[in-house]
């Protein structure tokens, strides 16, 4: 749910008689007073025959729905062979533009696009938004609607080596000029890459340190606003967070060119797993998930990103969204408010130990998370998407910083965010 997943596609239906496991047969067979409700959502590229605590999860709660209501679930998926492939957010984008589905797994781009094009019903008058986190709803709020709900809150960290901070008698960093050192130390120790990254997650870096005084600072409203009318610019908030990664490039911290072409894990798993790269940045799922970073042959921690504030976790708002024009709405919203229920939402935190989204729902957290929840449970974070900010935050920082990676200048990369503020102004 929380890369920008991108190449075959597949038809798959829910199996809950066969122990919830997808049936991968492209026929599906409708009886003729059979309830059906379409989804489109993603498909774990890596391994997708592997056992996925997230998408049992998942299942699990889809499998509660169809009981309760007697509909069946049907959902096609979409993933990227390569980075020439188009992505899953433009797959969604254009199914949702032409009415394709009824319920839509998106992405915060993608939530605040259809959003603001008014492809997405209000989700507001369903009964579990009353237990719902402000933060979920301030993200995903577009023009006073509620067009999308997640099941969880994802929250973005850095997946540290432990074991190879110590060996160096290196501690945790918390602001940028700790991060740069301790990178500097392991280059000197004849670690080639410090830091393993991918052509989508290195925007989590510019997020943390161009919006820790904004989120944290008590004026939280006043200073979107000021962006909203064009007083301030994106490109003051956004320069540190460039002007960091591109030092982080110069000095060979990261690997620009392997960033730029690599899909989601796929670039920095290997490195990260068989100890050649002690930093790596992910969603809080992926310390859960065996086919991500779940279990690992070293002491694992997860921490925020470096920021003036200290470690800063980074949080984007994915969601369910159900098209205005979807031909089975109504099922769809009634799937929505089962799935989504304080019942399912804690089936489904406490399978795969994640945030809810719900007030009412807690679950503890495995150890390797507990330094980016303390932070969470303390209010300190930053949105990655916020629907109430003119501009598109989380799928145009991430466009950016890759012209970065493929060779763009700082300057260059500043210039575009006041041409995307500017052009944001003008709708």
């Amino acid at each position: 749910m929380a890369a920008c997943l991108s190449a075959a596609m597949a038809l798959v239906t829910t199996a809950c008689q066969s122990g919830g496991k997808p049936d991968m047969n492209l026929a599906i067979s409708k009886e003729a007073n059979e309830r059906i409700v379409n989804m489109y959502s993603p498909m774990e590229k890596l391994e997708p025959d592997a056992e996925n605590v997230a998408r049992n999860a998942a299942e699990k709660t889809f499998c509660m729905a169809e009981e309760k209501l007697g509909i069946t679930l049907q959902y096609v998926t979409y993933t990227a062979e390569d980075y020439q492939d188009k992505s899953y957010d433009d797959v969604a984008l254009a199914r949702a533009r032409n009415d394709m589905d009824d319920i839509y797994l998106l992405n915060p781009d993608t939530i605040q696009a259809l959003g603001e094009e008014g492809k997405l019903m209000d989700l507001s008058d369903l009964e579990c938004v009353k237990n719902l986190r402000d933060v979920v709803k301030t993200a995903n709020t577009v023009n006073g609607k509620l067009v999308a709900i997640p099941q969880e809150v994802v929250a973005y960290g850095l997946f540290i080596n432990k074991d190879m901070f110590d060996e160096y008698n290196l501690q945790l960093p918390e602001t940028p000029e700790d991060f740069l050192e301790c990178c500097r130390v392991f280059k000197e120790n004849g670690i080639e890459t410090p830091v393993g990254a991918n052509r989508w997650w290195l925007e989590t870096f510019v997020f943390a340190q161009a919006f820790a005084d904004l989120y944290n600072g008590g004026n939280t409203e006043a200073e979107i606003e000021a962006l909203n009318s064009g007083e301030s610019k994106y490109s003051d908030y956004m320069r540190p967070g460039f002007e960091f990664l591109k030092k982080m490039m110069d000095l060979g911290y990261i690997d620009a060119k392997k960033a730029y072409v690599s899909e989601a894990l796929e670039g920095e798993k290997e490195d990260f797993l068989t100890q050649k790269t002690p930093i790596v940045m992910a969603y809080w799922g992926a310390a859960n998930t065996e086919t991500a970073y779940g279990n690992p042959d070293f002491n694992m921690l997860v921490i925020g990103f470096p920021s003036s504030r200290g470690q800063m976790p980074v949080m984007p708002m994915t969601g369910y969204g159900v098209g205005i024009n979807a031909e089975h709405g109504e099922d769809a919203k009634n799937m929505l408010e089962v799935i989504l229920s304080d019942e399912a939402l804690q089936m489904y935190a406490e399978t795969n130990k994640v945030i809810s989204p719900s007030k009412n729902v807690q679950v503890d957290c495995i150890p390797e998370l507990r330094p980016l929840n303390s932070r969470i449970e303390e209010n300190v974070y930053v949105l990655g998407s916020n629907a109430g900010m003119k501009m598109e935050q989380w799928g145009n920082t991430c466009l950016v910083v890759r012209e970065l990676l493929n060779g763009a200048t700082v300057e260059e990369c500043m210039a575009e965010f006041d041409r995307l503020q500017e052009e944001s102004l003008a709708k």
